[in-house]
């Protein structure tokens, strides 16, 4: 396959054009992909369940005639269920459990012609920002190895950056595909809430918090991807408010003169940005007025630390959720020797929120949801880093019995920003426009109004343009 070697760091949609114009198969794709995982793989961890000879398979078959047909892609090992595929949460709990059917999601990736490759490495049950779960261990960044991918889709994340794969399956319940976007510098969108479907086995997680995308190295790839998964599912709680044409047709689309709101404090006390990341912040924001947009410094007066209580509160109690769902695969009492010790402690957390007590939490949010809203009377885009921190070393965020909510309290310096805007569920993006001075990439967080990812879609394409990142390349991909 030495003569493939362009592949490898081609995005979705320029390998699925190779695909239609014959100049490679399905299976070639596959097998260029497979060698990569198999070379690579041993020094990130990123893919932990393998599906080869399925993908092999599936590639030499009859394949649907969708728009990215033929194309190699990963899954996160976390709520997109495979039938016949292992899927684990991150847990040892489930480390044998086989679904018996495909997630909607996973049925739609199908039928627009992915052939899915495995399984990628994710946090015990997606809780931390960082992907060092007991079960599988430390997912390591392509551009440090010593360093966290983020979390919980840091698997996929890592994977796309090192070229072992085009495109991989994330989530985000608190910045689980913004997170290690940052992290390993490659492009995460968060869609808005209920534009796609969580079904069949989930119709809401955590009140709304929860949405699903991918990780790509383009912006066009994320458009498209977008919207062949976009959609009702009969039986959802709600859905999205449709788009008014293909989110591809956004991409290269003039987005006009935004107005762009930035913020440079995180609005928690005690809680300060590093400052590579109020470098990246400064680089991004000469950027946008070089693009012709009017950009403008904010402090707005949000309740922050009554809003961080009430989202872990809905938080623990979604872990308590969770484990109970677990204890009825396994048919077993949850016991503390069967999770980490940090799981362990936000599932006791939970089982101590009323159902006042939550609801309350959510009411907190939703009113929170409502005053972000207001902003948007005024400002078409908000900026902020999307990361507190770069990425911090391995081994950071560890909960050991004797302190099991280290790592969730260490983790408000890391993710200042992300969690809010899964509370509001509105579209919001991690762009990789800054590298620091050891190498170690810096994303920048947009958030528009909920609804409109095209907004995005079309400020992500100018960026891109404007200053590319696809030719960076970590040292740790060769």
């Amino acid at each position: 396959m030495n003569g493939f070697d362009a592949l490898t760091y081609m995005d979705a949609t320029s390998l699925a054009r190779l695909v239609r114009q014959k100049e490679v198969t399905p299976l070639e794709l596959v097998d260029f992909f497979i060698d990569r995982i198999e070379k690579i793989n041993p020094r990130l961890n990123a893919v932990v369940t393998p599906m080869f000879e399925e993908a092999r398979r599936i590639a030499s078959g009859p394949l649907p005639d969708g728009p990215f047909k033929g194309v190699p892609m990963l899954l996160k090992d976390l709520l997109a269920s495979y039938k016949g595929a292992r899927f684990t949460f991150g847990t040892k709990n489930l480390a044998q459990y086989i679904p018996d059917h495909d997630s909607e999601l996973v049925r739609r990736y199908k039928e627009a012609g992915f052939i899915i490759l495995g399984k990628t490495n994710v946090p015990e049950l997606g809780l931390l920002p960082t992907t060092e779960s007991a079960l599988f261990g430390p997912c390591r960044n392509p551009w440090d190895l010593t360093r966290t991918t983020g979390g919980s889709s840091g698997g996929s994340a890592a994977a796309v950056a090192a070229g072992l794969i085009p495109v991989a399956h994330g989530n985000d319940g608190g910045g689980s595909i913004r997170i290690p976007a940052s992290c390993c510098g490659v492009f995460g969108l968060k869609p808005s809430r209920g534009r796609n479907t969580l079904g069949p086995d989930f119709g809401d997680l955590m009140s709304g918090l929860v949405a699903e995308h991918v990780l790509t190295r383009s912006v066009r790839d994320s458009a498209a991807i977008l919207d062949v998964t976009a959609g009702y599912m009969p039986g959802d709680p709600y859905c999205a408010p449709p788009p008014r044409q293909p989110y591809q047709e956004e991409v290269g689309r003039d987005p006009g003169h935004l107005r762009i709101a930035y913020l440079t404090s995180t609005m928690r006390e005690g809680i300060n940005l590093h400052p590579d990341c109020l470098a990246a912040l400064e680089v991004g924001v000469k950027l946008l007025i070089s693009l012709g947009h009017e950009v403008e410094e904010i402090k707005p007066n949000l309740p922050a630390e009554l809003i961080a209580r009430a989202f872990t509160t809905v938080w623990a109690a979604g872990c308590a959720a969770t484990v109970k769902g677990i204890s009825l695969i396994t048919r077993k009492e949850p016991a503390p020797e069967q999770y980490e010790p940090l799981t362990w402690a936000l599932y006791e957390m939970g089982l101590k929120v009323s159902g006042a007590d939550y609801l309350m939490a959510v009411g907190i949010l939703q009113r929170m949801t409502r005053e972000m809203a207001l902003l948007y009377a005024q400002y078409d885009v908000l900026l902020t880093p999307t990361l507190g921190e770069p990425p911090v070393k391995l081994g950071t965020f560890d909960s050991p019995p004797e302190d099991p909510l280290k790592g969730w309290t260490r983790s408000a310096q890391f993710v200042p920003f992300t969690p809010i805007f899964n509370a509001t569920g509105q579209p919001a993006m991690s762009v990789p426009l800054y590298w620091n001075a050891e190498g170690l990439p810096i994303g920048l967080h947009f958030v528009a109004r909920y609804g409109d990812e095209a907004t995005l879609f079309k400020l992500a394409a100018q960026l891109e343009r404007a200053q590319p990142w696809t030719n960076r390349r970590p040292p740790s991909a060769d």
